[in-house]
């Protein structure tokens, strides 16, 4: 697989890089933000993952994210040394589709990039059945992938998206959080188990339904379906 490594620390980018060649990965280093657009422009189906850095000389990372989004669907992996919710879920809000903190172990890096990766081999949707779910004002439609709520579009990341489709296939059931990790991460790793807390939080504040995703304590999580 070829990674598209953004960081502006080249002793830093240089540890990476050398791991990551150890493991099978052949790495494109972008020493800035400009540097790492101007590499997706003509082959951005050619990386199969972005590793972004937040601290950046020449723009702010996370609105590199956000052009990236714009140009491609390649999976991005936010990197940096924000670890407070705020920042996660801004992260996830601007396209990213996971988020490690620093300093972080070797082997979580890479789970996570096999993780990410695995997206487009399994696909996007993870209820790929009917035409669209309603619930109240929040209207699920699957074929397209958009979500609307009183009439407004409202802008998920792939993984927001994928949950909350899981979520509304069977509104009122609770779905373990091992199962959700396994039907939307396509992974059984453990500390996936965090992102999936940043992404349910993402998505009550994107939906402006708080009361609809109801954590079910030591279990995981349901959708809780509007009365009529």
């Amino acid at each position: 697989m070829r990674l598209l490594l953004v960081e502006d620390d080249d002793h830093v980018a240089a540890a990476l890089t050398a791991v990551l060649s150890r493991h099978g990965f052949e790495v494109h280093h972008a020493r800035s933000g400009e540097e790492a657009l101007r590499a997706l422009v003509p082959e951005a189906a050619a990386f199969g993952v972005v590793l972004l850095d937040l601290g950046l000389p020449d723009q702010d990372g996370y609105e590199v994210c956000g052009k990236i989004r714009k140009r491609t669907s390649t999976p991005v992996i936010m990197v940096t040394a924000r670890g407070d919710v705020r920042s996660r879920i801004h992260g996830l809000n601007m396209g990213a589709d996971d988020y490690v903190v620093k300093p972080y172990d070797t082997g979580e890096l890479l789970a996570r990039i096999h993780a990410v990766s695995r997206r487009g081999a399994h696909g996007d949707t993870a209820a790929a059945s009917g035409s669209g779910l309603r619930l109240g004002t929040v209207h699920i439609e699957l074929p397209t992938r958009q979500v609307t709520v009183d009439g407004e579009t409202v802008q998920l990341t792939r993984k927001e998206f994928d949950l909350l489709a899981l979520l509304a296939q069977r509104p009122g059931v609770v779905f373990r959080r091992e199962q959700i990790i396994s039907e939307v991460w396509r992974t059984s790793w453990e500390g996936t188990g965090r992102t999936l807390e940043v992404h349910i939080a993402s998505l009550r504040a994107k939906l402006r339904r708080p009361a609809l995703i109801e954590t079910v304590r030591g279990v995981g999580y349901r959708l809780v379906a509007p009365a009529a």
